[in-house]
């Protein structure tokens, strides 16, 4: 017989904190944000205006123009295959731990822990790099800032040292920490703040900058030129090609952001699923529009791409820069543009540490961490404010590597694409491998499709972990030697050999924390 009471405490659960409890876990943060603010969370963490303005550059040496028009979709389409398995996944299992707790329950009891150990660290050491690229590339846009506002580069500018640029970006990372010490109502409130700016920033630039531009790219230029000349000693268009997607496959990342909200998230079970295909669908679609838009105010690429320009070789700040000098005979508004931009990738980096921390405060809630119980603690308001700030010194420690070699920090930040990457891929095989005939589907599911799905997904995925970590210049030197398959390969080599000489002996994968 049901009482009165436990009928009330029924009512009082939604499905997503049903779905926890039956999981084993005690609701122990918020549960308060919407499907919109989850959503926010992931889309401001993608920012199509962070992706493809710090990584314009390379988009512009390889390819150019028609391999970032078409590229930009190829690499959405694939994205999406990816963000539609995850989805499905997360709506069976929405927890705060994600990827990893999706592999423990995946791979079946003998490769449970394995599977779980694995995952994790490749999530949140490349939830940790992505944090790390986002902040340091906005501490370089304000070294880029302060540049063109006294002058230039050509006209004796201020160029600010590495040091200087360390300094911005711990600065950056100590306003992200104060932030994330916030109540989940008032980062919800932030999300979607940022989401906001990003659609409302590309739309303002998209129909600013073209207009601006007293000289302007023909649509011919913009949807069929292809650029092979890239100083890398690569002339294949193909090779070329590949490496091009890279722009387009480092901006659609981030995704997994409404996973590790799932505990803060109404009815998460569907609200989550949707977070995570919403972000990436209008993301694909704002950041072509993005694309396409600056694109038509380039007209002289060999300049932009030029390490002695005005912005210190920042293609698209140069490209908003001359915009409105040719105009008006002042650069001014261009770096209004360039503002926009710093203030979408600051929302940015604000929602990868809020991120970063649930990421941390799950795994160190199953014991996976070196002082779990210390990164576990939430305070009165229920926010892991020890993961937090774990998260943002963490990030910060990335980033000095910087100052001793920039070839080491570049291996350091790959991680952020090919490692989180990895993350996303395994529990997506274990679904269709190991899981396939027990897995029993959340209120959002494939059905039949499921997992033909899953397998385009999983082989995309090992698609662009050979093809980023293929040489970006011939003939290869110690300063333009591809760095990625060597931090990948040692992040696997250190998560396994830590996983053989210590954490099977007592790492067991997820640990329920619900008392009989």
């Amino acid at each position: 017989m049901v009482t009165s009471q436990s009928a009330n405490v029924a009512v009082s659960l939604d499905s997503g904190q049903t779905r926890l409890k039956e999981l084993g876990y005690k609701q122990e943060l918020k549960r308060d944000l919407s499907v919109l603010s989850n959503f926010a969370f992931s889309f401001s963490i993608i920012s199509v205006l962070t992706g493809v303005t710090t990584l314009y550059n390379t988009g512009l040496r390889y390819g150019g123009p028609s391999v970032m028009t078409y590229g930009w979709f190829l690499a959405g389409f694939f994205t999406t295959m990816v963000g539609l398995s995850m989805a499905e996944i997360c709506s069976s299992y929405p927890t705060s731990g994600g990827l990893y707790y999706w592999s423990a329950k995946l791979s079946g009891k003998d490769w449970a822990p394995f599977a779980s150990w694995i995952t994790g660290w490749f999530n949140i050491v490349g939830q940790w790099a992505v944090t790390t690229s986002v902040d340091f590339s906005l501490a370089q846009l304000i070294q880029v800032i302060i540049l063109l506002s006294t002058g230039g580069n050509n006209g004796g500018g201020y160029l600010a040292s590495k040091y200087m640029v360390i300094g911005f970006h711990g600065g950056i990372l100590l306003m992200h920490g104060i932030i994330n010490c916030l109540s989940i109502s008032w980062l919800s409130f932030l999300g979607q703040l940022a989401a906001a700016w990003n659609v409302l920033g590309v739309f303002v630039l998209v129909i600013l900058i073209p207009c601006a531009a007293t000289e302007k790219a023909s649509a011919r230029f913009v949807f069929t030129h292809f650029n092979t000349e890239n100083d890398a000693g690569i002339h294949s268009k193909v090779y070329i090609f590949v490496v091009g997607l890279l722009m387009s496959q480092y901006s659609l990342t981030g995704y997994d952001a409404s996973a590790h909200m799932t505990e803060e998230t109404k009815s998460a079970d569907i609200n989550g699923p949707k977070g995570i295909i919403s972000a990436i669908g209008i993301s694909i679609i704002v950041g072509w529009g993005y694309l396409i838009g600056i694109t038509f105010a380039v007209t002289n690429i060999p300049y932009l791409l030029s390490l002695h320009n005005d912005a210190g070789g920042y293609a698209i700040a140069e490209a908003f820069y001359l915009v409105f000098k040719s105009r008006y005979g002042s650069g001014v508004g261009g770096i209004i543009c360039l503002g926009v931009v710093a203030i979408a990738i600051f929302f940015c980096g604000m929602s990868s540490v809020t991120s970063n921390s649930r990421m941390a405060y799950a795994f160190s809630r199953d014991g996976a961490m070196p002082f779990s119980s210390f990164w576990h603690r939430v305070n009165r308001q229920d926010v892991p404010v020890n993961a937090v700030w774990l998260s943002a010194c963490i990030s910060f420690c990335m980033a000095l590597t910087s100052l001793g070699s920039v070839v080491a920090f570049q291996a350091m930040v790959s991680i952020a694409t090919i490692g989180l990457y990895i993350a996303y891929a395994l529990p997506i095989f274990f679904r269709i491998t190991l899981a396939r005939k027990s897995f029993i589907p959340g209120p959002f599911n494939l059905g039949r499709y499921g997992i033909i799905t899953g397998w385009i997904a999983v082989l995309w995925v090992l698609t662009i972990t050979v093809l980023f970590s293929l040489p970006v210049a011939y003939p290869i030197t110690k300063d333009n030697f591809n760095y990625t398959p060597v931090a990948v390969g040692g992040l696997l080599l250190i998560t396994v050999l830590s996983w053989i000489l210590s954490a099977r002996k007592w790492f067991r994968g997820p640990i329920t924390n619900i008392d009989t």
